[in-house]
């Protein structure tokens, strides 16, 4: 399995049978998508800088919140969490995703405005890849990140929603604050990461991806 980070929270997933694109956004963001083909589209929560459908190519089977689905040997789970502290008071709901790609169990957080309950916890179960929002503002910062992280144990986490370069119409906190927090080295991005069963680590290891390095996809 291939995972390809195209900025904010946005990532190509690319299996065996099939390649998932999550949270695609729009140009507002100033990120350039470079319309990725994939077959399933998962949407956390409807905002353009998370759902923009139009940005993505191959005609997908779109996953929309909470549930389970199949789709080309693809288990998708969506779990209903929230937007924000206050249960969805300020900013509504959030659907956290877990996606099996070749027996690997990859988690995208979407916007978590909140550390997931133990009920949440354990309906996640294992968590091989977590791709978790660190910038804050409307998602967890980097200290509730960190201990969604303690919480879900996972052996590869990849942060994304961070103040970028390309980020121009919203401020986030920097990733630096996060791999303060996880104790992790400041090492250059990858311009993606190939995830194994037999290439995990046995601890929790932090892998940052470069936005910039995706291309067309």
């Amino acid at each position: 399995m291939e995972i390809t980070w195209l900025g904010h929270s946005c990532f190509r997933i690319k299996g065996r049978e099939a390649i998932i694109v999550t949270d695609p956004y729009d140009e507002s963001l100033g990120y350039s998508l470079s319309t990725p083909r994939a077959n399933i589209l998962t949407i956390s929560h409807h905002h353009p800088g998370h759902s923009y459908a139009a940005g993505v190519r191959g005609d997908p089977f779109i996953v929309d919140g909470p549930g389970e689905y199949e789709v080309q040997d693809v288990l998708i789970t969506g779990i209903s969490t929230f937007h924000d502290p206050e249960r969805g008071k300020e900013r509504g709901k959030n659907t956290v995703y877990l996606i099996e790609v070749d027996g690997i169990e990859v988690c995208h957080l979407g916007d978590l405005g909140h550390v997931p309950s133990a009920e949440q916890v354990e309906e996640m179960g294992r968590v091989d890849v977590l791709l978790v929002p660190v910038g804050g503002v409307s998602t967890i910062d980097a200290a509730l990140a960190a201990e969604t992280v303690r919480l879900l144990e996972p052996k590869l986490v990849i942060p994304m929603h961070f103040q970028t370069q390309a980020l121009e119409k919203m401020r986030l906190d920097p990733l630096d604050n996060f791999l303060r927090e996880m104790g992790a080295k400041d090492n250059p991005p990858l311009p993606k990461i190939v995830v194994s069963g037999s290439s995990l680590p046995q601890g929790t290891q932090v892998v940052v991806l470069d936005y910039r390095t995706h291309g067309s996809l």
